[in-house]
């Protein structure tokens, strides 16, 4: 969810990932091995040493690779940290498409509230919780969000969203408005991200789950006619 300019003139862009920029392609397995060393690498730096430790030198060093070999596919730690959190984003979207293309297919079996709860759960573990040094990276980029890039993913999963409801059509759940998807996704993203940035404890708790599921399912349920 962080795009950085730097490098762009020489970027590639790897398929399925739109802003994934590197030098070179990692199509043989032993080089996805390789980017994926790198990733972790860069994570675990992050993790412990902070931004400012951050270095191309210290991630080839530590991933057990020359500097030439890095820089065949990063040119610059900048890049390597875009292609990271962008692949992480694309995860998260991934796993998002799969849970509504199957509810969208199980319209007479669906229960919308245990949906809403898969769909926030996938939210908080690809943009908040997970291992520590995936935390250090997600906390990385909330913290140098740039808005359009943040925006955009917000934009698309509201979309997204909108184009499910209005599928399933389940009479328990409100007709989408674009002012409902905006709201309920920027509530549920914003507590994520805030919880995120304080190293709250509740990130990942079945505690911080229950209080966001209560509050989307506020705004998409019907009210109970009396």
């Amino acid at each position: 969810m962080l795009s950085f300019s730097k490098g762009a003139d020489m970027a590639k862009r790897i398929p399925g990932s739109p802003s994934e920029t590197m030098r070179k392609l990692p199509i043989q397995e032993r080089a996805q091995r390789t980017i994926e060393t790198i990733f972790e690498t860069t994570a675990q730096i992050l993790e412990s040493e902070g931004e400012a430790g951050l270095t191309t030198n210290k991630v080839a060093e530590k991933a057990g690779f020359s500097i030439g070999t890095l820089y065949q596919y990063f040119p610059s730690k900048d890049a390597i940290l875009t292609a990271l959190i962008a692949r992480e984003r694309r995860r998260v979207m991934d796993e998002l498409d799969a849970l509504m293309e199957s509810a969208e297919t199980q319209i007479d079996q669906l229960d919308p509230k245990a949906f809403l709860r898969q769909f926030i759960r996938i939210n908080i573990e690809g943009l908040g919780s997970g291992r520590s040094a995936k935390r250090a990276m997600i906390r990385f980029a909330w913290q140098h969000d740039h808005h359009e890039d943040i925006t955009q993913a917000l934009r698309e999963t509201a979309e997204r969203i909108a184009i499910s409801m209005q599928r399933i059509h389940h009479p328990n759940l409100r007709p989408p408005t674009p002012a409902m998807m905006f709201v309920v996704t920027r509530a549920v993203i914003g507590a994520i991200r805030s919880a995120s940035l304080e190293k709250s404890p509740l990130l990942g708790s079945v505690e911080f789950e229950d209080e966001l599921v209560q509050l989307a399912w506020g705004m998409l349920a019907r009210p109970a006619e009396f």
